[in-house]
This record gives C-alpha cells, sequence and structure tokens, in this order.
C-alpha cells in the first residue's frame, strides 16, 4: 500500500478536463454539464462541489468526490492518530511485500475480445452454495474501531447495503452477535485458534450460535512480525493510549475484544501458536460443521495437502504484506494453488487489491471470489459506512467497466485465456 499523500495525476487531469469541458463557451448549455460529459464518456460521476478547484494536494470531503479507492487513503492517514494509522499501513520490515502485492498485478495485461455483447453483465458468483451479486468479499480486518466509532458494524451495514460478503476478524472490536445484526445476515468468522484449545472451542461454539457458515482459519501468522512502520509510527503519536483502548498488543490486550468475553483466557500466551500443524487442521475440521476454509495458502504444495486433509476452501493471501516480508504477491502465488485443487474446492485470493482491473485480473487465474482490506478500512476511517460503501460501490463499477471493455459479460466468461502474465 503506497503511502503517497498526492492525488493520482490522471485523476487530477479528468477533473480539470471535466471543468474545461464546464468553462468552454462551445459547449454550453444544460446538455454539457460536467456530470453528462463525464457519463457520455465513461468516466465516473462525481460532484465538483459548486465549482470547487481541486489543486494538487488536496483532499476529498465527500465520499461521492472519490474517483478511485485510492483517494481514500490520504483522507485516512490525515484523520487517524499517527499509532493507529501505522497500524493500518505497516507491512513487515520495508514494507517491500505490500509493494510487491502492487507490482505483481502490473505483470498481467488483460486480453480484450471485441464485438461482443456486453450490454448486461453479470458479476454473480457461486461460493460454497451461496450466490453473491458480486466476487468482491471483506476480507477480516482488526480492531476496526481504532479507525471509526462504528467499527465492524459499520461495515457489515455497508456490506448490507451492497450485499456483501464480509469475514469478520476473531481480534474484531465489535461482537460477532452485533456485526451479524448490522449485516442483517450471518458473517464469515475469520479465526486465530490460541494456545488453549478450551478458548478456541469456545470461539468456534459463538460463531456457530451466530449462524456462521464458515470458518476460516489463518496460518500465515505464526508468532508475531516485525512491523517497523507501526514500531516508528507509535514514536509519533504522544497521546494516551489508554483514552481509546488498552495499550499494547499483548494477550493481556487481545482478552479484553469481544470474541473473549466470558471466557478463561488465562491460559493464552498466543493468538498463533507456533506449533500449529496439519494435526490440528484435521481437530479443527472435526469440530464444527461450518464450512471450513483456510487462509494464508500459497504454494501447490500446501494446497494439494489443504485438499487431502478435507478442506472446504482455501484464501491465498499474505496477510496484506504485514505477516511475513516474502517479497511473493499473492497474485503471482494464486495461478500454483489452483493448479494444485484443480477444481476441487473454491480459491479465493486478497491482498494488494486496489482497482476493478485487479479483480479482473484475479478472477481470470482462477479465483472464485476477491478480498480487499485496506481499501475499506480507509473508507471507513475518512467517511464511515459510507465510505465503505463508496469504496466498493467504486470497485464494482470498475469491475464492470473491465467487463465491458474485454467482452466478458459474465464471470464464467473471464478465463486464463483473458490474460496474458510476465513474471
Amino acid at each position: 500500500m503506497g503511502l503517497s499523500q498526492q492525488p493520482h495525476r490522471s485523476q487530477r487531469n479528468r477533473r480539470a478536463f471535466l471543468r474545461y469541458l464546464a468553462a468552454s463557451p462551445l459547449l454550453a448549455g444544460p446538455s454539457f454539464s460536467p456530470e453528462n460529459w463525464a457519463k457520455f464518456l465513461g468516466l465516473p460521476s462525481f460532484s465538483l462541489d459548486a465549482g470547487k478547484t481541486f489543486k494538487p494536494g488536496d483532499q476529498i470531503t465527500s465520499p461521492e468526490q472519490a474517483l478511485d479507492v485510492m483517494e481514500f487513503e490520504a483522507v485516512a492517514q490525515k484523520t487517524l492518530p499517527p499509532a493507529h494509522w501505522g497500524f493500518l499501513a505497516t507491512g513487515v520490515d520495508d514494507d517491500a511485500t505490500i509493494h510487491a502485492n502492487r507490482e505483481g498485478f502490473f505483470k498481467i495485461q488483460i486480453r480484450s475480445h471485441r464485438l461482443v455483447n456486453v450490454e448486461h453483465i453479470d458479476t454473480s458468483v457461486r461460493l460454497l452454495g451461496t450466490t453473491w451479486e458480486t466476487p468482491i468479499f471483506l476480507s477480516p480486518v482488526s480492531s476496526m474501531r481504532a479507525f471509526h466509532p462504528d467499527g465492524e458494524a459499520g461495515v457489515a451495514k455497508a456490506a448490507r447495503a451492497k450485499n456483501h460478503l464480509q469475514i469478520l476478524s476473531t481480534v474484531a472490536s465489535c461482537s460477532v452477535e452485533e456485526v451479524t445484526e448490522a449485516r442483517g445476515g450471518p458473517v464469515w468468522q475469520q479465526l486465530y485458534p490460541t494456545n488453549d484449545w478450551n478458548v478456541t472451542r469456545a470461539i468456534i461454539k459463538r460463531a456457530e450460535a451466530a449462524a456462521a457458515p464458515v470458518l476460516v482459519l489463518t496460518v500465515d501468522l505464526q508468532d508475531g512480525s516485525n512491523r517497523e512502520t507501526m514500531f516508528r509510527s507509535r514514536r509519533y503519536d504522544d497521546r494516551e493510549c489508554t483514552d481509546c483502548h488498552q495499550g499494547g498488543g499483548g494477550p493481556q490486550n487481545w482478552m479484553r475484544l469481544p470474541s473473549f468475553e466470558k471466557l478463561d483466557s488465562s491460559k493464552v500466551t498466543n493468538l498463533a501458536p507456533p506449533n500449529m500443524t496439519w494435526d490440528f487442521v484435521d481437530r479443527l475440521r472435526n469440530s464444527t460443521k461450518m464450512k471450513f476454509m483456510i487462509k494464508g495458502i500459497v504454494t501447490r504444495e500446501d494446497a494439494a495437502l489443504a485438499v487431502k486433509h478435507g478442506v472446504d476452501g482455501l484464501i491465498v493471501s499474505n496477510h496484506g504484506g504485514r505477516a511475513e516480508e516474502t517479497l511473493r504477491s499473492t497474485i503471482e502465488s494464486l495461478p500454483e494453488v489452483v493448479e494444485a485443487v484443480n477444481g476441487k474446492i473454491p480459491v479465493l485470493v486478497d491482498s494488494g487489491v486496489r482497482h476493478g482491473t485487479d479483480i479482473f485480473k484475479a478472477l481470470a487465474l482462477g479465483a472464485t471470489a476477491v478480498g480487499i482490506g485496506r481499501p475499506y478500512a480507509w473508507g471507513l476511517a475518512s467517511f464511515g459506512p459510507a465510505g465503505v460503501e463508496a469504496v466498493l460501490t467504486i470497485l464494482r463499477r470498475e469491475l464492470q467497466t473491465m467487463m465491458r471493455e474485454a467482452g466478458t459479460p459474465s464471470i464464467a466468461d473471464i478465463t486464463r485465456s483473458s490474460v496474458a502474465t510476465h513474471w
């Protein structure tokens, strides 16, 4: 995730072009409003704020003004306290895997087919027995009340409004019951299993009671990670942490979160125990009637083992570049995982997704659905649930635009032949 605060040149150029059209005496009249020209040219609609001129460095002041999801990043950084921003922005070591996740998408070209009827676009996908109207899902992001008072419940309101799948983190700042109510239906439960089976089992039972249909075990965060950007950002924050939350990230603070409410967590010393093996996967799989997925698989060998152990699906993920400094993007890992499962189970992917073209490329390489994390957190931090809705709207619009441009009227039409790769 880039930390640049300058608006993209293309965004400034689009705004300048539309304002030029609005001011041109040759195009005077209501039929040639900037909004109509934006529609005619296939550009996203946005408010011009009654003639407000955007200067380099200016930020949007409402979600409707955003041309892409990156415009929420600068607003979020300005809005959030330094320590909270650092928690959201951080990767590992030099944050190089965050950048690798983005650069991986730049190595893929889209092959467009012409003279295809793309008047009607169908973005629906079927995933573990449920049909979703879009392949875009909300990956688990922890402690979202650090970004906005509504937290994960606010995200759920946006997911409900746009009918998106939401995965709730074990270390969420809202309970699974609260989020399920706000969503108006079940959410998937992500699982950090802890090193205490009794606690693990209680979290699973609570998710089952909330009608969560899928349990998602995260396996890519073993014994912490060296998040230098997060640690460094704390140096610039002179607030008292206890004004909004208990400071630090140790077990004594995790256990105050809603997932651990009323549980005896005295034996918990680690959210993701380093001795977790495939035997533990078997035990976990046999302990619940929920569908069971693993998040964090990035190799063909592990994907084949997941199929062997009866896993119902995989999420190719590197935790958004904040778990380990591998320098390997998830989009580059995706094809070998898809090949290894050979259609037996669905494969999802997240990390580094910022545009509808990224989603298209992931679908072409075999993903059933594509997750976002930081972008919707930026939206929440910037404008609350309305910001999350705007992020989802932008990505859906961009995906539909790319599907038309590529000559693929349905998700099923997006295949491996839709892209050319250069890794």
